[in-house]
């Protein structure tokens, strides 16, 4: 369905083929936001060690409808700007799955779209390392490429809002008790010595509310602060609103040598940080060794190499980085990467629906997996979806939903849910399933209920 936000000017054009940019100062991409965080599609994709993007006022937004192609333009970005420089940003829920493949199994009815694409055009880049700032217009002339740049700008003198001190949510629940989810475990672990399915990833929510005031971007900006990961996210969307703190990529696309690269870099294996350096050193090193979770990651691995492979040239799929260590505020991680290029005439978006749902969050086979999940799970939403950008020369950047808040707005305020989950193998112990997550969802559990 397509619809148009309110009081915005009707495009010029179908399509937009220009870009502007502006140099300005650098300033704190979540503080920038925090002057219009409450606007409907205001968005912000952070990241701690790139590019940070800032975006409002879309001219076009689709609901359910899978023409992403038809929404962008074949504008060639400007040398010396960020890899985003306007197109559409994403939000694909894991029930989109449903849709693209007639035998997956999800429930449906979940309070959240399939998918929803939003085209901004106009941004602001930061680039933290780099104490740099962009602001970005597209148009359908380089006078109209201007205007929205030079718009653009304006957002950086908009009167910025302080940080909500105290608690941020009224209650938090626990909505599967720790001995469902290890009988939950415990019969996944009896099903794959059947030979129904080699892996699963099962999954339990958080649920509670906001306290009264209190608003998804206080949440956001908090997480930001605290504990930032590489793909965190907010987006704001229509009695919705998206909080991300998610380590994971699901899929990159950059063109390069002969056209457009893909990379997936899986995470699987899982470790809580030590108390102390000594304590660290020993889970991190135990992760290492532990052939199980080697074992857990290397299936999603092959997984993603056989998604990649049915949008991808022959023999270019390759896994340069198998099990390396990756560590975060709360948890150690596995993350290895597969990497291929497309086979002519596919596209960022032909990868991305060959993927999806994340192969991590989902288990070997995909589907039958899919399957065992659905017996444990209501619709999962947003959370192992995919938040993603796809910019104008055929790039994507795309990540997977986990450390992900899903929050809906009612008369009382905000209500919340957050999910963590890990993947199940032969040999999982469902005592230690629990505990991973409890682990995983430790930074948003001390977000919402801890001070500032």
């Amino acid at each position: 369905m397509w619809s148009r936000p309110a009081n915005l000017p009707e495009p010029s054009c179908d399509d937009l083929a220009h870009v502007a940019l502006r140099a300005t100062a650098w300033a704190d991409p979540v503080e920038v936001a925090s002057a219009f965080a409450d606007e409907i599609h205001a968005c912000v994709l952070l990241s701690p060690d790139g590019w940070s993007y800032v975006l409002r006022r879309p001219d076009a937004v689709v609901e359910q409808g899978r023409d992403l192609p038809g929404l962008l333009d074949a504008t060639v970005p400007l040398a010396g700007g960020p890899p985003f420089q306007g197109g559409v940003v994403g939000l694909a829920a894991y029930e989109l799955s449903a849709e693209l493949e007639a035998t997956a199994p999800q429930t449906r009815g979940g309070a959240w779209p399939d998918l929803t694409l939003i085209r901004y055009p106009a941004l602001l880049a930061f680039h933290a390392g780099q104490r740099r700032a962009l602001a970005i217009g597209r148009g359908a002339d380089p006078r109209a490429a201007s205007e929205q740049a030079d718009l653009a700008l304006t957002w950086l003198d908009a009167p910025r809002t302080s940080a909500r001190p105290g608690v941020l949510a009224d209650a938090v629940a626990l909505a599967t008790a720790d001995d469902h989810h290890a009988a939950a475990v415990a019969q996944t672990v009896d099903r794959i010595a059947t030979g129904e399915i080699f892996q699963a990833n099962l999954a339990r929510p958080w649920r509670g509310t906001l306290a009264a005031g209190a608003t998804p971007f206080d949440l956001f900006r908090r997480l930001a602060r605290q504990s930032v990961a590489g793909y965190a996210a907010y987006l704001r969307l229509p009695g919705r609103a998206l909080v991300s703190n998610s380590p994971e990529r699901f899929l990159s696309v950059r063109p390069g040598a002969g056209g457009l690269w893909v990379e997936s870099d899986p995470i699987k294996g899982t470790r809580p940080r030590g108390v102390d350096p000594a304590a660290d050193a020993v889970l991190a090193a135990e992760l290492q060794a532990s052939e199980k979770d080697r074992a857990e990651n290397l299936m999603i691995v092959d997984l993603m190499r056989n998604d990649l492979a049915r949008v991808s040239t022959p023999g270019t799929v390759r896994v340069p980085e198998l099990w390396s260590l990756k560590s975060y505020a709360n948890v150690h991680h596995l993350v290895s990467r597969v990497r291929a290029r497309l086979a002519p005439g596919r596209s960022a978006w032909d990868a991305f629906l060959a993927a999806f749902p994340p192969g991590s969050v989902t288990g070997a086979p995909k589907l039958q997996a899919m399957k065992v999940i659905a017996d444990y799970e209501s619709p999962r939403g947003p959370y192992c979806g995919s938040l993603f950008w796809a910019g104008v020369d055929g790039s994507l950047e795309a990540s997977v939903l986990i450390r992900t808040v899903a929050l809906l707005e009612n008369a009382a305020g905000w209500s919340f849910e957050a999910r963590a989950g890990g993947g199940i193998v032969a040999d999982s112990d469902p005592a230690a399933e629990v505990a991973e997550t409890t682990a995983k969802i430790g930074a948003i559990l001390k977000a919402l209920t801890g001070p500032e």
